[in-house]
């Protein structure tokens, strides 16, 4: 897990340094054709049949996967890398939500806790001058808008996910992202595609390896233990965020985007818990 969330921030990280000067949906484009390539290949070798069973529904997780990738790499793009990735961390209480209306799954009372929390903390980060006057320094409300969507769209995916797993191979559900991802991201980009120079080739290939990676890793970590334990490691990632906003980018937190961002982590962290209690001893 901690491999994992070390790579996922390498991948926000070429995200945001390819972007200075790629269109973003380049790099979603990017990100696609490394892990089809890798996931189909991956596949072949295992002789599992690459389509599934449930088509449909298996399209519509990639749609899914799709939406939320791009409303990510569009966020990294325009916020502090830290803020980008904390605020994706409010898809654990939403996923549990809409497991709860559309699944049927039981809708727990830490589930209402941490979504309140993870409501102040979003406020914390954003600042919004409604609220904080002439103390406020608010985000990009573009790539804030991106941000929370990027987290509703992932908890829906992950919801989709959910009903697939009672019936199709876990590679498959990984491969159908990319299978997605690749063609529409490339209708979506158009015209405004730039040929990559020097070392942006690197970080397009390091951003699509770095993904594959993170995804391998956090497949053997939930098949390693309980999920909520496993899932607690994942948070790991924003302080790496952190460290390449401040070492790469010269990021530089507020006092009250630490304060958010340790409430939207604290909220992620009481569902996925409170949701593995009964396992832990």
């Amino acid at each position: 897990m901690l491999t994992s969330a070390f790579s996922f921030s390498l991948m926000t990280m070429f995200v945001k340094l390819g972007a200075k000067r790629l269109p973003w949906q380049e790099l979603v484009v990017a990100r696609a054709a490394v892990t089809l390539v890798l996931s189909y290949a991956w596949l072949r070798w295992l002789k599992i049949p690459a389509f599934g069973v449930h088509r449909g529904l298996l399209i519509v997780r990639g749609t899914f996967g799709f939406l939320g990738l791009s409303s990510v790499y569009y966020a990294v793009t325009h916020l502090p890398l830290a803020e980008a990735t904390v605020i994706q961390y409010m898809y654990p209480p939403l996923t549990a939500t809409l497991a709860s209306v559309f699944l049927r799954e039981p809708f727990e009372r830490s589930v209402w806790v941490s979504m309140l929390l993870g409501l102040a903390g979003l406020l914390l980060i954003a600042q919004p001058s409604a609220l904080f006057g002439g103390m406020a320094t608010p985000l990009d409300l573009g790539g804030l808008i991106a941000a929370v969507l990027g987290a509703v769209f992932s908890a829906c995916a992950y919801v989709t996910v959910r009903t697939l797993g009672r019936g199709e191979h876990p590679l498959v559900i990984v491969f159908y992202f990319p299978l997605v991802a690749f063609p529409a991201s490339i209708a979506t980009m158009g015209s405004h595609g730039v040929w990559p120079e020097g070392i942006e080739w690197c970080w397009l290939l390091l951003l699509g390896l770095s993904t594959q990676i993170g995804q391998v890793a956090v497949t053997r970590g939930f098949a390693s233990g309980a999920a909520g334990r496993m899932a607690a490691y994942s948070y790991v990632q924003v302080v790496f965020a952190g460290i390449w906003g401040v070492l790469l980018f010269d990021e530089r937190p507020t006092p009250l985007s630490l304060l958010g961002a340790s409430l939207i982590i604290g909220s992620a962290l009481l569902n996925v818990l409170a949701k593995a209690k009964p396992h832990l001893g």
